[in-house]
């Protein structure tokens, strides 16, 4: 069960399909290869957009494949994929304070001084998936990752 949307990048460009997966996160992979395959786009074309711990917040990071590094909805979609080789854009949350439990902390909100930026992060966030689809995974590190 997933939200979709096709459409273009920009006049012209590239087609997209969009998809939010309203599976809980640790079953997003179902939803995720069941539209990749009806859209047929393969594995290797998906792009996931997701939260990640080892990143400090608001940073954005490009990765193809890779590992998991704990992230239940990046395993259920290698798992459902049959692949780990698809794009991942890390969106950095940091680690959790003090002793705090991470599944605890990535369930939390965001602060107060997390949420006046968060609007602009995301904007960066999307940014860095047009480069991706534009210029390709490589040129993206490149051009974000000194940011």
């Amino acid at each position: 069960v997933a939200e979709d949307a096709e459409g273009r990048l920009g006049f012209g460009g590239p087609k997209l399909v969009l998809v939010k997966p309203l599976t809980y996160m640790n079953l997003s992979g179902g939803p995720v290869a069941a539209l990749a395959q009806f859209y047929k786009v393969p594995p290797g074309q998906v792009v996931a957009v997701h939260d990640e711990l080892d990143i400090g917040y608001g940073q954005v990071r490009v990765k193809c494949g890779g590992g998991e590094g704990g992230h239940n909805g990046l395993r259920s979609m290698s798992k459902s994929l049959g692949t780990r080789e698809y794009v991942r854009v890390r969106f950095g949350i940091g680690r959790p304070p003090g002793r705090q439990d991470p599944a605890d902390y990535v369930l939390s909100d965001f602060g107060a001084v997390e949420r006046k930026e968060l609007e602009f992060l995301v904007d960066r966030a999307a940014d860095v998936v047009e480069s991706v689809i534009t210029r390709g995974v490589e040129p993206t590190q490149n051009l974000y990752h000194g940011v």
